[in-house]
């Protein structure tokens, strides 16, 4: 639990009690590479802070699936879900694309803490912010027409593109795997140049 406080400490200070009550009902889970987190058939009813790995979160458009973003180290994730409907599933999957450790806080974790902790409301809404954030830079990403200056906007972000496998970075950036590969070469060839 202690990158999960440390993280919450940078947003607020904890009390002894919240992180007792956080100790107390939360669970390290480790998820194995490639194994899905979450689906559509489980219920939606926590979310996650990554302690360790990566996790992509995406949807299915027939049989292809599509890449809507990448969760590291130190960032708490959970599937998308309509706030006002209470439906126990939702339409993305959570998959690790590495061995994965990670906290499952469930969401009556949250309502508690409203209810008794008032610090957990400046920690939700700094948590919300980042997520707000992070959802804008996606969306910048994915109105930019051209393929490239796709990918060279989110290279120019804190985004570990190397850490991601690239037929996924390809889906999550609305291109075919042999134009990501051609787009990376060319960088690649740029990089060596202005080296030399």
């Amino acid at each position: 639990m202690k990158p999960f406080f440390n993280y919450l400490e940078k947003l607020h200070p904890l009390s002894n009690e919240l992180m007792a009550y956080y100790g107390t009902n939360c669970q390290l889970i480790a998820v194995k590479k490639y194994k899905h987190i979450l689906s559509p058939i489980d219920s939606n009813n926590a979310m996650y802070f990554i302690n360790k790995g990566v996790v992509r979160g995406f949807i299915k458009d027939k049989k292809k699936d599509i890449s809507t973003w990448f969760g590291f180290e130190n960032q708490i994730i959970e599937a998308i879900s309509h706030p006002e409907q209470q439906s126990a599933h939702s339409v993305e999957y959570l998959q690790a694309l590495e061995d994965c450790e990670l906290i499952r806080i469930p969401y009556t974790i949250t309502d508690f803490l409203y209810s008794y902790h008032p610090e957990s409301h400046v920690i939700a809404r700094k948590i919300l912010e980042i997520q707000y954030y992070q959802a804008s830079e996606r969306s910048i990403i994915a109105r930019i027409p051209n393929a490239s200056a796709r990918y060279l906007k989110l290279e120019s972000t804190a985004f570990n593109i190397d850490r991601i496998p690239q037929r996924y970075l390809a889906s999550y950036l609305g291109m075919r795997l042999e134009t990501l590969s051609r787009i990376r070469n060319r960088a690649i060839d740029q990089d060596i140049k202005m080296l030399a």
